[in-house]
């Protein structure tokens, strides 16, 4: 009889991942044996955690901050998307080989799939922010046609080499241009920490009424649901969506990987993550 498949999240911190409570539910849902941990590892110590990985068994899993770079420089091969973004955050093995995947930028877009659809019919958008995120944001944005992507960011260097990474269609800008960018977006994304528990909750200071009305605002941080930039959008009669779709949809491949069946993201799972989150206040981590 074939051992319960193992797999996990590591990151640094990870104590408060939901992931677990993600996986979990689904395993339970399917009837499978099976488990999946979060794992804390510091990362002078991520080399040798993932190098054990197939003597512990472990049939692959998912990595967060900070360890996406680190994971695909150790990874054999990688899926386009990985490619794409340069980052890694799901690992299984394939013909004895390590593969590592990314994810994220399929999360993105099937949240916006689920709760905005039709949001792929502009050809610009406005991206806040440019760390480890926007990378996944972008790549998801040119996979799917935009031709026009501004990214706005406190530090230009950084969001320099962003646009470097994409090359034709991506544009760096300054807080200070930011909005005049408003206008002219058919979608603007959030994907700073600005308006996240922790973080203070000022959120960005945006006008958003000068947005046109069919403008489509989203925010990947989901810890508040309601983000000060999302009630900003609220306010100024916007579609919004939270970032809640994105962390549910991105876990779907990697169970698949694992555990062979591919899981779908439900009512009764996002009810399942929201009752977590209306625990009393915890620190928060991205995945």
């Amino acid at each position: 009889m074939a051992e319960p498949v193992k797999a996990f999240v590591t990151g640094f911190p990870i104590r408060h991942s939901r992931s677990p409570l993600i996986h979990g539910f689904w395993l339970k849902a399917h009837g499978l044996e099976g488990s999946y941990e979060a794992i804390e590892t510091v990362p002078e110590a991520f080399p040798a955690f993932i190098a054990s990985l197939r003597e512990n068994g472990y049939a692959g899993g998912n990595v967060t901050i900070p360890h996406k770079e680190a994971a695909f420089a150790l990874c054999e091969a990688h899926d386009a998307a990985a490619e794409g973004i340069g980052a890694v955050n799901t690992l299984w093995f394939e013909q004895g080989r390590l593969h590592g995947g990314n994810t994220d930028a399929y999360g993105f877009a099937a949240n916006l799939d689920e709760y905005a659809e039709g949001w792929d019919s502009a050809d610009t958008a406005l991206v806040l922010g440019a760390g480890g995120a926007s990378r996944a944001i972008v790549h998801a944005l040119k996979s799917r046609g935009f031709t026009d992507i501004h990214i706005v960011n406190r530090t230009p260097a950084r969001a320099e080499e962003l646009a470097a990474h994409f090359g034709s269609g991506v544009s760096t800008h300054g807080l200070d241009e930011a909005q005049g960018l408003v206008a002219a977006a058919g979608l603007i994304v959030n994907t700073t920490p600005l308006g996240m528990e922790g973080h203070g909750k000022d959120g960005l200071t945006l006008d958003l009424t000068r947005a046109n009305p069919a403008t489509i605002v989203t925010d990947i941080v989901y810890v508040p649901l309601e983000t000060p930039f999302l009630r900003t959008a609220r306010d100024a009669g916007l579609k919004s969506v939270d970032g809640l779709g994105m962390l549910l949809h991105q876990a779907a491949p990697g169970f698949e990987r694992w555990f062979g069946l591919r899981p779908e993201v439900t009512s009764e799972l996002r009810a399942r993550i929201l009752a977590d989150m209306a625990k009393p206040k915890q620190e928060e981590t991205a995945k």
